[in-house]
């Protein structure tokens, strides 16, 4: 059927514009004569019809042919509107046979009103088919010099409007020669109007119209003459015989219609031709050379009233085919597909008696579903299948398994027939209504027939709702059950019946309802069926009832929305139409969706107190799914307009609060005038300023007060963003024309639509998107509060998405900036050790530098982090344009993190700098005393060498010993005054004491850490202690008062400063030069003696200096390094990408140990459970130890291959001793690895080395440090590893899946939100109440109340924020404004708690202390597995992943 939409559309543009286009071809003539002046006049009498031309009978005639019956009834149908003739019999030209065209005129209906129904105002509307009208038939015996089309044409036409309903001669090519169309019979109908001044009938009649001569057609006039009431036969010249006309069987009357061309017509051959066919003088027209046609057209019109008057014959043309049969004459209908397709829908609609009984009886499940929407939906799915299917039912479906064709018969027959029944029933209704209102007394029952009159109709959708209920039920069935099986398949059936491009119904327009579970698993198995060419765009129409949106569908797309009399659409139907492959470029899509709505604003819904909400519920879902929405307004009614608009207006800023951004286009019909664009300019400034009114108005009442005009919720130009379209009909039906302007305006329109498509292409859904919007927005609209209670699952994975990726840029510059700071803190730990030569030379000079170049770092990272946010929503994929709204919170996010890293970047260089200064002078001291005891020892050496006296070891010993002591004694004292004052320690942070348990173990952390790197305390620490308080104070949920905050700091500034003085001691202590000398006694006395005898050093200092300086150097490095690379690792893992994934991981590995202790653990001490969590996921990824081997081993040969270049370099550069040698390797190495100056200057005594031998000795003694670095590595244990990390990688985790810390206000779940710096905070699940210690004052129960469900009840809360005041749960954001609690309509969503609560009511009563919950009954029969299920869906999870599976 889809394939052949345009050919009516086609037709209607060009066809349809006939009889405008009667002068085009002679104006061509004129123009071609007007530019040849040299032309012969001869040509002037020449014939200037193209010998190409084609005749336009026989291009109708080709058409039907080439076409099949459901095109023959689209055709049949846009003709008869355009009030043309359609075929009757269409004659095969290469069979010699001609077929009865029944089928094509099946879906003709006509309207009208006859002389007897003038007074009451009444009419007949019928199927035109079955109507028994007399039939005039018009045939042409031999040569007629009278164009009998013409005629006709005349006949049917009034004075004041001519039109051409049949093709004749002097058309626009009506006179080329008929090449397969001779013996075709065209059929019309005059209807009247009731109103005598214009009928030129006033009772209803057939016209046919025979092209070609009848003794060639001799079947066709047999045909018209035992089916009419009058035949009248047009000739110029009679022959005396007639047997043509003298038939026995003819029932017709014979009038004849003669032209007097010349004196062979005279009254006594017409005399006599009288006598032979026993015909009177009013038998006989003639059309004398005096008379002129108008004469002559009110004679026959005179005629034709009188055989009306008292018709001999009436017969509908189903009765035809009892003719056409006995004159071997085909009927379209006697295929076998249509005849199997009559059957089956006859089988079920002969049953259908009452139309209200038949519904109760037939369809059970959908009766019941209206009735009790507000039951528990188990208990009434339940209830459904204790139906059995009704014996209409299985029929149904039955025939809708049938083969394609027969099954697009079945369907059109059963359209078909149940119009013709709820016509019935709808014409009995209205009489009986107008009886009732007659008299006053009777508004009960004027009530009854009203209410009947909304709900007779009965029609396929009634047949596909009931198939989706019984699917719907089946879904509650056990998946082994043999019903559930059997109807499996039902939505796969709809879905290509969908693609076939028959209408589905998408809302209920009885109960206004989505069955969404079945609509969702019909686009799910049209998604199958055309993956992957599965992108759509949405286009809807909304508008007030009845001003012909179905129709202006209908003629822009050449679909088939149902738009017959009392059948004014019901909710909502989508339909599909596959995009040309030419289009698909333009529009970036694989098909076009087009949605078509009940009225707004309809009568039938005005009684209701809820019909304003019905209609924004209804507006603001067709908006929501659609791409571009169109909006018909009548001109006519600006009351009206203005209702629509409010409502629309209320969609469209919906739509924007949510994150979509459809385009609109405003649709005035009835506006005929050529000049309408310009003249409404002021009308169309008007309407602008209405609907910037109504935004506003819109936007307070959804609290959106920001939006003050119309543009600011969707892009819309007055000028470009209005159509004007004329009527449907030129003149008065129901014999008026489709206005050909109206299908031109409409088609413009077409292109306008398919251009702004065009631009918005690349937001284009596919199938499955579509359906999850459809799911997402009723479950929202159903809400009182709409913005707030909006939840799609494709929002949350857009989502997803983009906190993902800020993960990763955050991570990135994080990383960097780490690495950054290693590398500064590495510089500030060599400075002036090995950078005698920079410029630079003071200590507080280089930070200024450092600060600078961390400065432009942080700003290279921030500048990119926004670039990459900007980038990220400039893409077309992922549905970015979703989550527009969040851009704001995650670009204040990035500078937050800039302010944060820079300040710490900032403390951490300061802090560095401090204690490398304090160290400054200690190495100053130590430098001095060993060069002391080194100038005792080489004194000692010199004076045993002058008296050349051979000493062994033990006395070597014993001298060394006895000088030792002298030379520290003396060197003793001196080192204990320099110490006094070269570090401080201040009082302050001694008075601080307790309070707050998780910001005292948060600080604890910091100063573990701190405490763990043995370095020295600096202000810095105190200042990061108090940052951390602050920012968890700001967090709490609770009000803070200053004594608190004072109590609090003072507290952890106490224990703080513990903890820090003894990790002063501890570090002066290692780094007091009496004690670094005293440790160094052994090696001064092995390199006396070695100086001494004058033994090789190189290899023994080459283990030195490898073991010494370069091991603990490269560790070091490691140590700094891995802690990153852990992060990194653990980053890949799905469970760590957003907070919503970790808090989705954590859920899932919570219910499949079973275990209450975990639970509680989790419930009440959160940050702590999730911090062991995250240290275990590290322990198990890592516990094979290969990853890590393999990353500490990275590292390793990082510092390795430096080290190796660096001795390389060393050796080709001229060095004057061991010293320079060592110094320029450690210059090289300054980035890269903290050396100690300690144990650097311990090396450099008493050397007696050959440098190039040490060199060698080097590499190897590296080599060998690098095994042995292997092998330790191999055999620490990972927790040890972990301990020595100066990034510790599970605080890190913690800090991103934490998120800000704020819980839901009610049940304490955590925020998911991502980014720091979001302004609102929401949960995916929220749990119930109990589950935080809450319970019942009375009882001491456990409460059982999820916020979720609260905030859409009309229950209240009380508590300290409301100054313990009453507050409904439905007004909660007055008092939590930047919380946003999702509705649980669902019943669903939070399964997961309820399942954890009804499993451990008890275990948890026990350990609250309090009494066990009453759990509902429905909580007791969810599983464990509905559990899980419940908690995909929260978290939008599709599928899980291998870790998630295994865990």
């Amino acid at each position: 059927i889809s394939e052949c939409t345009a050919l009516p559309q086609w037709y209607d543009e060009n066809l349809g514009r006939r009889k405008f286009n009667k002068t085009g071809r002679q104006t061509d003539i004129i123009d071609k004569l007007t530019v040849d002046q040299n032309c012969d006049f001869n040509n002037l009498f020449a014939c200037h019809n193209m010998n190409d031309s084609l005749n336009p009978l026989d291009l109708i005639t080709a058409l039907f042919l080439c076409s099949d019956g459901f095109v023959h009834q689209e055709l049949a149908l846009k003709m008869s509107m355009c009030q043309f003739s359609v075929p009757l019999l269409l004659p095969n030209c290469d069979t010699q046979q001609c077929t009865l065209m029944l089928w094509a005129m099946r879906d003709i209906v006509k309207k009208y009103r006859p002389s007897n129904l003038s007074e009451s105002k009444g009419f007949i509307e019928e199927r035109i088919v079955l109507s028994k009208l007399p039939m005039i038939s018009f045939v042409r015996l031999g040569e007629c010099s009278l164009s009998k089309s013409e005629i006709l044409n005349k006949l049917l036409s009034n004075s004041e409007q001519y039109h051409d309903t049949f093709v004749h001669h002097d058309m626009e090519s009506g006179d080329s020669a008929k090449r397969i169309s001779n013996g075709l019979t065209e059929m019309t109908w005059y209807l009247p109007c009731g109103n005598k001044n214009m009928d030129i009938f006033s009772e209803p009649v057939a016209i046919a119209n025979l092209r070609g001569d009848i003794a060639s057609f001799e079947t066709q006039f047999s045909f018209l003459c035992q089916t009419s009431a009058a035949v009248f036969v047009f000739f110029d010249q009679l022959d005396s015989e007639c047997e043509l006309l003298m038939n026995k069987n003819h029932k017709a009357q014979i009038f004849l219609v003669g032209n007097q061309q010349d004196k062979s017509l005279t009254p006594d051959v017409l005399k006599k031709l009288a006598t032979r066919l026993n015909l009177s003088k009013n038998n006989i027209i003639i059309k004398s050379k005096q008379t002129n046609n108008a004469d002559f057209v009110q004679s026959l019109k005179k005629t034709v009233i009188t055989v009306l008057a008292n018709p001999q014959l009436k017969m509908s043309v189903e009765q035809m085919a009892e003719v056409a049969h006995n004159l071997r004459i085909s009927v379209d209908e006697d295929s076998a597909e249509c005849q199997d397709g009559k059957k089956n829908a006859d089988a079920i609609t002969a049953q259908i008696k009452d139309t209200f009984q038949f519904k109760e009886n037939q369809f059970p499940l959908q009766e019941n579903y209206k009735s009790n929407l507000n039951k528990k939906r188990e208990e009434q799915r339940k209830k459904q299948n204790s139906y059995a299917m009704s014996s209409v039912m299985t029929c149904f479906i039955s025939a809708i398994s049938s083969p394609h064709r027969e099954r697009c018969y079945f369907l059109k027959w059963m359209r078909m027939n149940l119009d013709n029944l709820s016509r019935i029933k709808l014409s009995g209704l209205r009489e009986h209504y107008k009886e009732k209102c007659k008299d006053s007394e009777n508004k009960q029952e004027i009530k009854e027939i009203n209410h009947q009159l909304s709900s007779s109709s009965l029609g396929v959708e009634h047949f596909f709702r009931e198939m989706g209920q019984i699917y719907e039920a089946s879904l509650y069935l056990p998946e082994t059950d043999p019903s559930r099986q059997q109807l499996q398949h039902l939505p796969k059936l709809c879905a290509q019946l969908l693609l076939d491009g028959f209408p589905l119904e998408l809302v209920d327009g009885d109960a206004s309802n989505i069955p969404l579970r079945w609509v969702s698993d019909v686009l799910a198995q049209l998604n199958d069926l055309v993956s992957p060419k599965n992108k759509i765009l949405v286009v809807t129409v909304l508008g007030v009832q009845s001003t012909g949106k179905s129709t202006l569908l209908n003629t822009m797309f050449g679909v088939q929305f149902a738009v017959s009399s009392g059948r004014c659409t019901r909710g909502a139907f989508m339909l599909l139409i596959k995009v040309n492959e030419d289009f698909k470029k333009v529009l970036n899509c694989d098909f076009m969706m087009i949605i078509d709505t009940e009225g707004l604003k309809s009568p039938e819904l005005a009684q209701l107190d809820n019909s304003h909400e019905h209609d924004n519920e209804l507006a603001t879902l067709v908006v929501g799914l659609s791409d571009i929405t169109i909006i018909n307004i009548a001109m006519e009614n600006s009351t009206e307009m203005k209702d629509i608009l409010q409502i629309v207006v209320h969609a469209f800023l919906r739509m924007k609060e949510v994150g979509k951004k459809p385009q609109c286009q405003f649709v005035h019909q009835n506006v005929s005038d050529v000049s309408a664009h310009e003249k409404n300019l002021r009308d169309r400034k008007l309407l602008l300023e209405q609907l910037n009114e109504m935004t506003q108005a819109a936007a307070k009442m959804e609290k959106r007060e920001e939006n003050n005009s119309f543009t600011d919720v969707m892009e819309y130009n007055p000028d470009t963003g209005n159509c004007y379209i004329p009527g449907l009909w030129n003149g008065n039906p129901p014999m008026a024309p489709v206005n050909a302007g109206y299908s031109e305006a409409v088609y413009e329109l077409k292109k306008n639509i398919i251009q702004q498509l065009g631009k918005c292409g690349s937001t284009s859904n596919n199938i499955l998107g579509f359906r999850e919007w459809i799911t997402s927005l009723w479950n929202a609209v159903k809400h009182e509060n709409f913005i707030f209670s909006f939840r799609n699952s494709l929002v949350a994975d857009a989502y997803m998405r983009l906190c993902t990726e800020y993960n990763q840029w955050e991570w990135e510059f994080k990383k960097e900036m780490y690495k950054w700071v290693t590398t500064a803190e590495t510089k500030i730990s060599s400075f002036g050790s090995f950078t005698a030569t920079s410029e630079i030379s003071d200590m507080n000079e280089f930070i200024i530098v450092l600060k600078s170049e961390a400065t432009t770092e942080l700003t290279k990272w921030e500048t990119k982090i926004l670039e990459n946010l900007k980038k990220y929503f400039e893409q077309s994929e992922g549905h970015v344009y979703l989550v527009e709204g969040y851009r704001e919170d995650f670009s204040n996010s990035i500078k937050s993190l800039r302010r944060e890293t820079e300040r710490s970047v900032f403390n951490q260089i300061t802090a560095a700098a401090d204690i490398k200064e304090g160290l400054k002078e200690l190495d100053k001291i130590r430098a001095t005393y060993t060069e002391k005891i080194e100038k005792a020892v080489c004194d000692l050496i010199d004076e045993y060498r002058e008296k050349k006296h051979q000493m062994t070891d033990k006395e070597l010993d014993e001298s060394f010993n006895k000088m030792w002591t002298e030379t520290l004694n003396r060197v003793g004292e001196n080192i204990k005054t320099a110490l006094i004052g070269l570090f401080t320690w201040t009082d302050l942070i001694k008075a601080r004491q307790k309070i707050g348990d998780r910001i005292i173990s948060d600080c604890d952390d910091y100063i573990s850490d701190k405490v763990m790197r043995k370095t020295n305390y600096h202000d810095t620490y105190i200042q990061e202690i108090l940052h951390i308080t602050d920012e968890k104070l700001n967090k709490a949920d609770v009000s803070i008062d200053m004594k608190f905050e004072v109590s609090l700091k003072q507290h952890i500034c106490g224990s703080a400063a513990r903890k820090f003085q003894k990790m002063h001691e501890e570090f002066i202590q290692e780094n007091d030069p009496y004690t670094c000398l005293q440790k160094n006694k052994e090696r001064f006395c092995t390199d006396f003696k070695d100086v001494f005898h004058k033994r090789d050093q190189c290899q023994k200092k080459a283990e030195e200096f490898t073991n010494q300086s370069l091991k603990p150097a490269v560790e070091n490095f490691i140590c700094r390094s891995l802690g990153v690379d852990i992060v990194d690792e653990m980053m890949t893992k799905e469970e760590f990408s957003t907070q919503m994934s970790f808090q989705y991981s954590i859920l899932l590995d919570l219910i499949s140990k079973s275990d209450f202790e975990s639970f509680k653990e989790y419930i009440c001490s959160y940050e702590f459970y999730v911090k062991s969590w995250t240290s275990k996921r590290i322990k198990e990824y890592f516990s094979s130890g290969l990853i890590i081997c393999e990353l500490e081993d990275k590292h390793l040969m990082f510092c390795i291959n430096h080290i190796n270049a660096a001795i390389k370099k060393a050796k080709t550069e001229n060095t004057d001793s061991l010293k320079t040698f060592v110094v320029k390797i450690c210059t090289e190495l300054v980035d890269k690895l903290v050396i100690s100056q300690d144990a650097l200057d311990a090396f450099m005594v008493l050397n007696n080395v050959d440098q190039e031998q040490f060199a060698h000795w080097l590499s190897k003694c590296v080599e060998k440090m690098t095994e042995a670095l292997r092998e330790k590595f191999k055999s620490t244990m990972f927790e040890t590893k972990l301990s020595l990390l100066h990034m510790k990688p599970e605080n890190e985790l913690f800090t991103r899946v934490i998120g800000c810390g704020k819980q839901c206000p009610f049940c304490k779940i955590p925020c998911d939100a991502g980014g720091e710096n979001h302004t609102q905070h929401f949960a995916s699940m929220h749990r119930p109440d109990g589950l935080g210690r809450y319970r019942y004052e009375g009882s001491r129960k456990l409460t059982t109340n999820i916020c979720s469900s609260l905030v859409i009840s009309n229950k209240r809360f009380c508590c300290s924020d409301t100054k313990d005041q009453y507050h409904p749960y439905k007004e909660y954001r007055q008092i939590y404004p930047d919380w946003n609690i999702h509705p649980d309509g669902s019943l669903e969503a939070s399964d997961y708690w309820k399942y954890v609560m009804k499993t451990y009511n008890k275990e948890f009563a026990e350990a609250y202390d309090a009494e066990p919950a009453d759990i509902p009954d429905a909580w007791k029969k969810i599983t464990k597995e509905q559990a899980e299920k419940s908690l995909k869906k929260s978290f939008n999870f599709k599928q899980t992943h291998s870790y998630l599976r295994r865990i």
